[in-house]
């Protein structure tokens, strides 16, 4: 864990006393950002930083595009909406907002959110009209990118959508964020604004979909050394 346990250095550690000296680093955020991959990578090299052992290193690229992760999406919100027993009108896909001036500085996090939007819509086979993105968790009085998760809901909810999914593929796994201030907070924003159903899809975490991608991912990286 880039925090809490068990921590990055000492399960470089546990690989050393184990003899390990070839080494992936698989962060499990599927669209890059210099605040989520490159902070649990620098982590990493930090602790090899103070360690005279130094194995071979490989990183997992981000798979945003990859067709492992859209079919497992594409996978796990077929099956959810198929348990609700009615119809979304309107799938919103909602990934953690970054501020404006990461992007500017040429952070490829907002591509690379869009480019997993439009694949997921494909996958999906989902029109315009059936479709929305918006980027939640802003703080502060910067600038974040949009639309506003919030604000795109309420809208949607004055507009007329009375049944609306949300699914938040930037998570590889359940949160807070995820379980509160989507499937609770937004849900309440939509009720509130005249909304009548809406339901969040559980995020990939260890469902068999989930390990069977990153098992092929990881399995790809892994050529020439296993």
């Amino acid at each position: 864990m880039r925090y809490g346990e068990p921590p990055l250095a000492e399960e470089l550690e546990t690989l050393k006393a184990a003899g390990h000296d070839r080494i992936l680093l698989a962060p499990l955020y599927p669209q890059y950002s210099a605040s989520t991959t490159a902070t649990a990578l620098d982590r990493v090299y930090e602790a090899l930083r103070k360690m005279r052992w130094q194995p071979a290193i490989r990183t997992l690229p981000a798979y945003y595009d990859d067709p492992l992760y859209i079919e497992a999406l594409a996978r796990s919100i077929r099956s959810h909406i198929d348990m609700l027993g009615w119809t979304p009108e309107r799938l919103l896909v909602s990934f953690h907002g970054l501020p404006v001036s990461y992007v500017e500085r040429g952070d490829p996090y907002y591509e690379q959110c869009i480019e997993t939007a439009r694949l997921l819509k494909e996958a999906l086979k989902l029109g315009d009209d059936e479709f929305v993105v918006a980027f939640q968790s802003r703080f502060g009085k910067a600038e974040w990118l949009k639309p506003y998760a919030d604000k795109t809901v309420a809208g949607l909810a004055q507009g007329g959508c009375r049944r609306l999914v949300a699914v938040c593929p930037g998570f590889s796994a359940d949160c807070v964020e995820t379980l509160e201030e989507v499937a609770i907070g937004l849900k309440e924003t939509f009720i509130e604004h005249g909304g009548k159903e809406f339901a969040t899809v559980p995020c990939l975490n260890d469902s068999e979909p989930s390990i069977k991608m990153l098992s092929g991912l990881i399995g790809r990286e892994l050529q020439g050394w296993i």
